[in-house]
């Protein structure tokens, strides 16, 4: 029976699921500490008053650390979008996937084609970008349902 570990994963052919695979390591630490933090920031007499006063973990959940760990997390999802897409374009680049944008810049970097690298690295950007606004509208638009 075969392991399997980071070692073997990365020893894969599949290099566009390394890609994936680094860039989600490069997010989790930020969006762990962040989230963990707005949790030890929580109010002590709030949790209090929940406990006295009985209020079962679902409605704490929702009624106190939601609140309080949303805008952590929010700037640890920002944050982390930038991470990963630094990561994810790095990973491309080692691993060289056919067809992805980190081939595309490589090769441009290889031949001294000054003006294909310029336009490959203003399209990661503009993507990530791009990318980083819509995904922030949509954890904007989930918290104003929630209404936090």
């Amino acid at each position: 029976m075969q392991s399997y570990s980071a070692a073997n994963f990365s020893m894969s052919n599949d290099y566009q699921s390394l890609s994936l695979f680094i860039s989600a390591l490069m997010v989790f630490p930020p969006v762990y500490l962040n989230v963990l933090e707005g949790i030890c920031r929580t109010d002590r007499r709030l949790l209090e008053m929940a406990r006295v006063f009985r209020v079962p973990l679902g409605r704490r959940l929702r009624g106190i650390y939601l609140p309080q760990v949303m805008p952590y997390f929010r700037t640890a999802v920002s944050l982390g979008l930038g991470l990963c897409w630094k990561a994810g374009a790095a990973a491309e680049i080692i691993g060289l996937p056919a067809g992805s944008m980190g081939e595309r810049l490589y090769t441009a970097k290889v031949y001294f084609q000054t003006a294909d690298l310029f336009a490959w690295t203003v399209t990661i950007v503009a993507v990530s970008v791009a990318f980083e606004r819509l995904f922030l509208a949509l954890v904007d638009r989930l918290m104003g349902k929630a209404g936090l």
